[in-house]
């Protein structure tokens, strides 16, 4: 169940009130629209709203919970619906991603988290077990899943929050690319390196895996299509690390990974530092939170 603490936060989120305004707002209409679109039959009484809200979520968190230990199925419907990415679409007063956050933070104290489909659709998950994937302690699942590498070793090394892990191809026409990306974790005070910056095993690619393993954030170029590039991504999704795509060519990605967001870049100077200015933006976003 969920405490009174949260059922509080919970209701403001839904109302769209202060701390939260970058929720939707919802007036009494459409709040009781909220609750009837997931089927849930409440009728706002004109009261004051996040009284009501809350007055109503009581009642559901004290409904039977579900049999793998999360609150009631009622419960577990109003949060996933409060997060549904249609709420969120051509309203620039509401902010998703600081939302999502919210709705971890509040869930953390019940042992409770969420985890989002590549739809957008949300899920709400407990959180147990130990996890590699960014932002390892916090990323929930139903169930652990442990694997064991046969073509790499996994490291002895932690995790580093402030590492940025940087896959593109080795060679001279890059070097201008890895500076313009080095120019922003420099400015950030966050590491950053290309495995070619290492040399800790007496395989490069352990060393590449090593390095992604570590990192928090893996950024990919797709420019020329380069194999190993790929193979690194692959990795990276595999692991559940932030992968932030950049290439110079839209064309050069795959139509395997073309629902990924990725950031475009030219190879000349204005061109350098417009992708400067995009990635400290996105790992902004990602890193300082």
């Amino acid at each position: 169940m969920i405490g009174t603490a949260g059922l509080t936060k919970l209701s403001e989120m839904i109302c769209g009130d202060d701390p939260f305004s970058f929720f939707p707002y919802r007036s009494s209409s459409y709040l009781t629209r909220f609750f009837i679109d997931i089927d849930l039959e409440y009728v706002h009484d004109g009261s004051t709203r996040r009284h009501w809200v809350n007055d109503v979520l009581k009642e559901l968190n004290q409904r039977k919970p579900t049999s793998n230990g999360l609150p009631s199925k009622e419960m577990i419907k109003v949060i996933e619906y409060l997060l549904h990415p249609d709420h969120f679409l051509f309203n620039e007063n509401v902010d998703r991603p600081k939302a999502l956050e919210s709705v971890k933070k509040c869930l953390k104290s019940y042992n409770l988290s969420i985890a989002e489909s590549p739809s957008g659709l949300i899920r709400v998950c407990q959180v147990h077990g130990e996890f590699i994937s960014t932002d390892h302690q916090e990323i929930p699942t139903e169930r652990l899943i442990t694997f064991k590498p046969s073509v790499f070793q996994i490291p002895q090394k932690p995790l580093n929050s402030r590492l940025v892990s940087v896959m593109m191809p080795f060679n001279s026409s890059f070097s201008g690319t890895y500076t313009a990306i080095k120019n922003v974790t420099d400015y950030m005070k966050i590491e950053c390196f290309r495995a070619d910056d290492l040399w800790d095993n007496s395989t490069f690619i352990q060393d590449i895996f090593d390095l992604i393993y570590c990192s928090k954030v893996v950024i990919v170029d797709y420019t020329g299509r380069n194999p190993n590039v790929m193979y690194e991504t692959g990795i990276a999704h595999t692991l559940g690390k932030i992968v932030i795509p950049i290439t110079q060519s839209i064309n050069d990605i795959p139509s395997d990974l073309g629902h990924h967001r990725a950031l475009i870049y030219l190879a000349n100077s204005q061109g350098l530092k417009d992708l400067s200015g995009d990635l400290y933006k996105r790992l902004k976003q990602v890193l300082i939170s």
